[in-house]
């Protein structure tokens, strides 16, 4: 897309646009830099994890750290976990 910062491949696992991330598949340590440096530049950007299966713990540390507006959860079920941290107020550890 002409909007993508981050240009190529559309199956990538990380596509950079103006105002939205699309996260898909794995995403590796590698794209860490790269998510934090585009939402470090701008405020009000947000995230589409619909097709998110697995990450780098750094990428969960970028978007926890972040909080960014999440437009699609993702629908993995093994990231239950994420989805509840991302959605509650509070953040309490749990098993």
């Amino acid at each position: 897309a002409a909007d993508c910062k981050y240009s190529g491949d559309t199956r990538m696992p990380l596509v950079l646009k103006k105002k939205v991330a699309v996260l898909r598949g794995h995403c590796e340590i590698e794209d860490a830099e790269s998510l934090f440096n585009w939402l470090q530049e701008s405020s009000g950007r947000s995230l589409n994890l619909k097709e998110l299966t697995s990450a780098h713990t750094a990428i969960y540390q970028v978007i926890l750290g972040f909080q960014p507006t999440i437009s699609i959860m993702p629908e993995d079920t093994s990231l239950f976990w994420l989805k509840e941290l991302l959605t509650h107020d509070s953040k309490e550890v749990w098993l």
